[in-house]
């Protein structure tokens, strides 16, 4: 079944930023991320129970976001075939050093 880029963008546009109270502030770390293919993506940390935070990133798009270190930041980009999971990121490898 093909899907559409505005299909794909819709879905991701159904963004969820939920922050559950056993997340800590202090456990939060600040994380960095650029899209550096040339194709709309979808960045989504899911692996965190009722924490969900989804995210649509344009080509050359940056962005910040706060998680925990072991919370897993997957990306995903549109194929013909639909939506795949590109690449998961540890988020403590992706922490802000200042």
């Amino acid at each position: 079944m093909e899907t559409s880029i505005f299909d794909f963008v819709k879905q991701a546009s159904r963004t969820q930023m939920q922050n559950s109270s056993t997340l800590q502030m202090d456990s939060r770390i600040l994380c960095f991320y650029k899209n550096t293919t040339s194709q709309i993506q979808i960045a989504r940390i899911s692996n965190i129970g009722k924490y969900c935070f989804e995210q649509i990133v344009f080509p050359g798009e940056k962005m910040l976001f706060e998680a925990v270190p072991e919370a897993e930041l997957e990306i995903h980009m549109e194929s013909t075939t639909g939506g795949i999971l590109a690449n998961k990121i540890l988020c403590s490898n992706l922490q802000v050093c200042g």
